[in-house]
């Protein structure tokens, strides 16, 4: 895989915040970069980020498949995580993972077929007492989810891709 000189630009402004020799210190970023600018992380994306930053191949597979923020297949354009960690169960998370994938019609770490939604159970968001919580896109968290609030973000979310569609 090749990467484009706009990708490399924003690699050399992350490996520039850390010594050179410790340019491998800069391996999330830039598997974040790839992530935002493909969708996921591959195979080759992950051999281009080690050899850009002097690494062994593993040792980026190993950072990709340590945090569930990269995604390691491509996903929907809106990346529903939905936390069900003990506590979030205990408020109702795995309801709320239910509720969404059988609005969706999928099953969990499933997408739907037209791409719009991929939805997947998560580890602790770090919010426990707003719990049900979720995770969009990796970027934008919501608190209490009840059935009616998801809905209301899936009625949303599918009007936002329609509208971009159109």
């Amino acid at each position: 895989m090749k990467l484009s000189e706009q990708t490399l630009a924003r690699f050399a402004r992350e490996t520039a915040k850390y010594p050179h020799e410790q340019r491998q210190s800069a391996v999330m970023a830039c598997l974040a970069i790839v992530q935002q600018e493909q969708g996921w992380v591959s195979q080759e994306a992950e051999n281009a980020v080690a050899a850009y930053l002097g690494m062994p191949p593993i040792a980026v597979h190993e950072v990709t498949t340590f945090y569930n923020m990269y995604n390691q297949q491509p996903v929907g354009k809106f990346k529903l995580n939905v936390c069900t960690n003990l506590p979030c169960q205990l408020r109702n998370g795995q309801t709320a993972l239910e509720h969404v994938c059988e609005r969706l019609g999928i099953e969990p770490y499933g997408s739907t077929a037209d791409g719009v939604f991929t939805v997947q159970p998560c580890e602790c968001l770090g919010a426990c007492a707003d719990a049900p919580v979720m995770l969009v896109n990796d970027r934008q968290m919501l608190s209490f989810m009840t059935p009616q609030r998801l809905d209301e973000l899936v009625d949303t979310l599918r009007a936002h891709a329609a509208k971009e569609g159109a």
